[in-house]
């Protein structure tokens, strides 16, 4: 059963009922959220963006789940509100530690409209202990106009340098108030602009998987 668990990508709207049933033994397992970005959320998994191509959401799942993480994600409905979809994540990162998985085990990682889902994820869970990754998911102007984000937890953040929709998140933080007690920031310097996190690249992935590990030195 438990390898089955891990081949496994299961929907987000039916996590609680595996819960219930199927809960690892290894008090060493790893979990990632993952949420995808708009492109995927609004279009067939098999449509062609005209400038950054296919989106390879099932590779990026693959990439985790070859690691041994325990993934679990779900293509959105179109027109998905961010912030009420991150309350009903926070409801089941919360089931998930009630089933006594450590919280820093638990890790949330989000590209473009899913690393805002993200990152009101972090605002309302407001747990230090759970690990985030925001990808290609702030802009100076956030500050003002999503003024109620509030990072909490460890977070690292990746962006990369040609995107215009994903700068360093470091003002963000600034203004957070929860205790930070692990934050890291990567530039990548890919020239594929936002068209970067549209694939299932190692420049991203890897250390989204050592942050996921608890490698927050990322060696």
């Amino acid at each position: 059963m438990q390898k089955l668990f891990k081949a496994l990508t299961f929907s987000l709207t039916i996590l609680s009922s595996i819960l219930s049933f199927s809960q690892t033994k290894d008090e060493n397992q790893r979990y990632i959220f993952f949420f995808h970005n708009k492109f995927v959320q609004e279009n067939p998994l098999n449509a062609i963006h005209p400038e950054y191509g296919k989106a390879e959401y099932n590779e990026i799942l693959e990439s985790f789940r070859k690691d041994n993480f325990i993934v679990f994600s779900e293509k959105r409905k179109k027109n998905t509100n961010a912030a009420e979809y991150a309350e009903k994540i926070v409801k089941q990162v919360k089931a998930l530690i009630k089933k006594g998985v450590p919280p820093n085990h638990i890790t949330v990682i989000g590209t473009s409209q899913g690393g805002y889902i993200a990152q009101y994820v972090s605002t309302y869970l407001s747990n230090p202990d759970v690990n985030f990754v925001f990808i290609g998911c702030f802009r100076d102007v956030d500050i003002q106009e999503i003024p109620d984000i509030n990072f909490c937890g460890n977070i690292l953040t990746i962006y990369e340098k040609s995107d215009i929709y994903g700068v360093s998140a470091i003002k963000r933080k600034e203004t957070s108030k929860c205790k930070i007690d692990h934050f890291k920031e990567i530039e990548l310097n890919t020239g594929l602009k936002h068209g970067f996190l549209f694939k299932a690249a190692d420049n991203w992935i890897a250390p989204s998987k050592k942050w996921a590990n608890g490698n927050y030195e990322l060696n």
